[in-house]
């Protein structure tokens, strides 16, 4: 008695409440996709006025055995073999194997991507790419994202059934009328990035992909790597993005794609105000007008008239017009569909392009 310290067997006086550790773990427990404990103590805060810090969140949860998503490897070992020692008292734990060489570490040079410094400027290099994921319950869903490599802010966001040519022109769009035009895009080698060229001398000759076109003609460098690493921000971006994306909608109360793609522009600028701004510095050029983007964010096809004067495309039959007047042109005439980026269709017959009905 003479040497046990006066505080035993009391409570601590800045220790947590049973009670508000019982609703920490009850509310953590409520969520259908469980958040990473960062974003949770934000909620926490907000919605229940629980204000601690990350670090007591996160061990009020590791004593209950919950680890969260993006609990590293080596903690969720030690949070498994504090539960089976606790079912197996008395048994001893394992000795520890002999300390490896450092040679027996080393890791191969082909298998080496050593981290690169950010870029410094704004609009010096986007990196993008389509995360795909259970968004909305159990149908997996695309969100294409672009992230600025210098500041680290979201710099374009849409949701879209599969990765697809009009995602990538959403993102590109958000770009130029929000930021303007930047100098490169790093992406990874899909066909709506790359294109073939034939062999021949004159560019014109070129067989471009929709979007690299687009870029050809806006002036922006396409690089393209199969390799993650070179990419990093962007894939630390999606793992960030499904940790806590798919918690908000849920809070939000959002099921579709149409109400998500509304959403992500409150989302992302309160994302880039918490993560990005790195830098202010930008070198993104004056973008082009609302009118010349709709036409440069084109998606263009071959066709050929047919023996009713019209033209098929996208199983819709089209009539080339000036004002209110028709014009008909003969069968097997070559025609450029050009269909805008808000949806209407030109076609270009010749050296003119007309409206349609």
């Amino acid at each position: 008695a003479i040497f046990s310290h006066g505080n035993r067997g009391k409570t601590a006086k800045h220790a947590v409440p049973k009670e508000t550790k019982k609703q920490v773990i009850e509310l953590y427990q409520s969520f259908k996709i469980q958040p990473n404990v960062k974003h949770f103590t934000e909620i926490l805060k907000e919605d229940h006025d629980i204000c601690y810090t990350d670090t007591t969140i996160r061990r009020i949860l590791y004593q209950a055995a919950i680890p969260s998503p993006k609990t590293q490897r080596k903690t969720r070992k030690k949070i498994k073999a504090q539960i089976k020692a606790k079912s197996m008292k008395g048994k001893k734990e394992a000795e520890n194997p002999l300390v490896p060489r450092a040679e027996d570490q080393m890791e191969l040079p082909e298998k080496s991507h050593p981290s690169r410094p950010r870029k410094k400027y704004q609009g010096e290099l986007i990196q993008m790419d389509a995360s795909s994921y259970n968004w909305f319950g159990k149908e997996v869903t695309h969100l294409h994202l672009a992230i600025d490599d210098a500041s680290g802010n979201i710099v374009g966001a849409y949701f879209d059934t599969q990765e697809t040519l009009k995602g990538y022109y959403h993102v590109l769009n958000q770009i130029l009328t929000k930021q303007g035009i930047p100098l490169a895009f790093l992406t990874d080698k899909r066909t709506v990035f790359e294109y073939t060229s034939k062999a021949m001398r004159a560019v014109e000759e070129d067989t471009f992909t929709q979007f690299g076109f687009a870029c050809h003609q806006l002036g922006i460098e396409i690089r393209t790597s199969s390799i993650p690493q070179a990419k990093g921000r962007v894939e630390r971006l999606n793992g960030t993005v499904q940790s806590r994306l798919p918690v908000d909608l849920e809070l939000a109360g959002i099921q579709s794609m149409e109400e998500a793609n509304h959403f992500l522009t409150k989302w992302i600028r309160t994302f880039n105000k918490k993560f990005g701004h790195k830098t202010k510095e930008s070198i993104y050029e004056n973008a082009p007008t609302k009118s010349e983007i709709n036409l440069l964010l084109a998606r263009v096809a071959n066709r050929k008239v047919d023996s009713g004067h019209h033209i098929r495309y996208q199983n819709n039959y089209y009539l080339p017009t000036e004002g209110s007047e028709e014009h008909y042109f003969t069968r097997k005439s070559k025609v450029l569909v050009i269909e805008a980026f808000n949806g209407d269709i030109y076609v270009n017959i010749a050296e003119k392009i007309y409206t349609t009905r």
